[in-house]
């Protein structure tokens, strides 16, 4: 799995932030409740309510590595859907290429 290419440019251009960041999201990671694949099901959805699609590919692959059906993580996509609208669908593309292999 890749990050984003924007996501790659953060840590090489601010690795003492890219660093804070990753103790952060991993710290948040471990006090979580959420198995593995349902963490990164809620993680997808909420990338796609905030049309945050750079980085849907990393986190469908990261679903898809914990057992998660190419189903689930089109539900996961859409489960915005009523609260925030066809924004979501933007995400679509990105969720379904990563899922069957297109961008790995």
């Amino acid at each position: 799995m890749t990050v984003s290419n924007a996501f790659a440019l953060f840590m090489q251009e601010a690795p003492a932030h890219a660093e804070a960041w990753m103790q952060v999201a991993k710290s948040l990671d471990a006090a979580s409740a959420l198995d593995k694949k349902t963490g990164e099901l809620a993680y997808i959805a909420v990338l796609a309510a905030t049309g945050n699609n750079s980085g849907i590919p990393f986190h469908v692959l990261s679903a898809k590595s914990h057992g998660a059906t190419r189903q689930e993580v089109l539900s996961a996509v859409l489960v915005g859907l009523p609260a925030v609208g066809a924004v979501v669908t933007s995400a679509i593309p990105a969720a379904v290429e990563a899922y069957d292999g297109q961008n790995e």
